[in-house]
């Protein structure tokens, strides 16, 4: 995604007024997460947003690195977390083996379909084996935008799956839900939850 195009812009200019909006904390989720972790576990947060989810991990004791693509929503979510924010776009992702859980709630929904294999392959390398690797979508069968001019890639349970088992993901769980979105508008979710393998020792 180029850095002026609709879907950073939005973030960018709207960056206050997103983070401040009257957002629920998916606790249950962020639980189920927290607790198939090791004690104080290493996470690293993709589209950390106004920093909520963050605050909650860091809270239970766990060993939190945000990132967000927005320079702006950054400032935002250092706000709340009271730490430093990275400022990078998911296609930045370098790291090798470094963390036990990446959350990605919300965020890898606006990933180019065609780049969406990339991404993968980056976050299951930047996991310790037997990583665990949390992200939802907006679930669909056509890419397209939302009233505010966002993209989405609108990933079908299918569609995702195979993705997945082609990057080379284990323990892969998918579940969707009814819900809503910043639009306002009825919203199908798609939430799933897969481990990097663990290499045999040679």
């Amino acid at each position: 995604m180029a850095r002026d195009d609709p879907t950073s812009s939005f973030y960018d200019h709207s960056a206050a007024i997103y983070a401040a909006r009257d957002r629920s904390l998916p606790q249950r989720r962020l639980d189920a997460f927290l607790n198939a972790l090791p004690a104080g576990a290493s996470i690293l947060e993709l589209g950390c947003g106004g920093g909520q989810d963050a605050a909650y991990m860091i809270s239970q004791g766990f060993n939190v690195t945000p990132t967000d693509g927005s320079p702006e929503m950054a400032k935002q979510a250092e706000k709340l977390i009271g730490k430093p924010v990275i400022v990078r776009r998911f296609e930045e992702l370098e790291d090798d083996q470094l963390y036990d859980g990446i959350w990605a709630e919300a965020s890898l929904l606006h990933v180019r379909r065609p780049d969406l294999p990339g991404i993968f392959n980056r976050i299951r390398k930047a996991l310790k084996d037997g990583g665990l690797f949390h992200a939802s979508f907006k679930a669909g069968e056509a890419e397209g935008y939302d009233s505010f001019g966002r993209y989405y890639n609108y990933i079908s349970t299918d569609g995702l799956n195979d993705l997945l088992i082609s990057a080379g993901w284990k323990d892969i769980s998918l579940n969707e839900t009814d819900g809503g979105g910043y639009d306002g508008k009825p919203t199908r979710w798609l939430r799933m939850r897969a481990r990097r393998s663990i290499r045999s020792a040679t």
